[in-house]
């Protein structure tokens, strides 16, 4: 049987965690707070109290973490303690799924072969519904063997595995997907207010909308208005979800990727401004759909 080392139990590395224990796999499982390890505990995961024992014996490591000094500090190690890359054995496969910047995700890779070691960076879109179903979509940035032997362990945490390149193109695909999505949010509550403001039904605009050339992936499946869809965040006072400090965080890797290539992004540039202020708002635990109050509250 596979050993799989899970590392970061979060909204997201929990229920993706939980797919794999259920696909018959051997879990051993990580996080600092340690309360999030319990109830993947009891469904028979074997609760590891350190990176070293954590990865003993494990044939595949996958990490989930917040941002790229964790990735790097978990993996690399820093001056007080060791990183993964000193404690697995030559020829484990490593993921992580963690959305960083490019040129993290390159560093530990390149630092992992040159230890015999396959590392593949593999961020995820679908925020936690789609972790919970199985249904993510893995971006991954890998050679082609690295990423067929990934590919084996990601089917059952996802339904889309796409390879975007080699070790950084997961990350940057994954830039560009959310750069994209905090546009399309920003524009669908744009949308969705004027006409509100005008006296539409938002139910009835939506639907035009829809079939319409205005058509996008929030109004079909995340709706940010309330109660125009009852499965949305919006309907369920924006309980996430993707939350709104993530996106902002997001937008930010985009802007910073912008800058390194030279690109032009002034609609992403202003997506991300609109994220900041509405987090400086209060509301950066709220899903990102919630940035429909935003508007809401301009147009009082």
């Amino acid at each position: 049987m596979t050993t799989i080392a899970f590392i970061g139990l979060g909204n997201m590395g929990s229920p993706m965690a939980h797919n794999l224990i259920t696909a018959g796999f051997n879990l051993q499982i990580f996080d600092l707070v340690e309360e999030l390890t319990r109830p993947l505990a009891e469904q028979g995961a074997m609760v590891c109290h350190s990176l070293q024992q954590v990865v003993e014996n494990a044939d595949v490591v996958i990490t989930m973490l917040p941002a790229g000094e964790h990735v790097r500090s978990v993996y690399l190690g820093n001056e007080n303690d060791s990183g993964l890359l000193s404690y697995v054995a030559p020829g484990t496969l490593m993921i992580d799924s963690s959305t960083i910047d490019p040129e993290s995700a390159r560093t530990v890779g390149s630092a992992a072969q040159k230890q015999s070691l396959e590392f593949v960076d593999a961020p995820v879109s679908g925020g936690v519904a789609g972790a919970k179903a199985g249904t993510l979509t893995f971006i991954v940035g890998a050679n082609d063997v690295a990423f067929e032997h990934a590919e084996q362990v990601l089917k059952h945490m996802g339904k889309n595995i796409f390879h975007a390149g080699g070790i950084g193109s997961g990350q940057m695909g994954k830039i560009c997907n959310n750069l994209m999505l905090g546009i399309l949010m920003s524009g669908t509550c744009e949308a969705l207010t004027l006409g509100i403001d005008n006296g539409l039904d938002p139910k009835v605009l939506s639907n035009i909308m829809l079939q319409s050339s205005g058509r996008n992936w929030a109004l079909e499946l995340y709706n940010p208005c309330p109660d125009v869809m009852e499965t949305s965040p919006a309907s369920n006072n924006y309980q996430p979800g993707f939350m709104s400090k993530l996106m902002l965080k997001d937008l930010g890797l985009g802007m910073e990727a912008a800058a390194k290539s030279q690109s032009s992004v002034p609609m992403g540039a202003l997506a991300r401004n609109l994220y900041a202020l509405h987090n400086a708002n209060g509301n950066e635990l709220l899903d990102f759909s919630s940035l429909f109050e935003f508007y809401q509250s301009k147009s009082e």
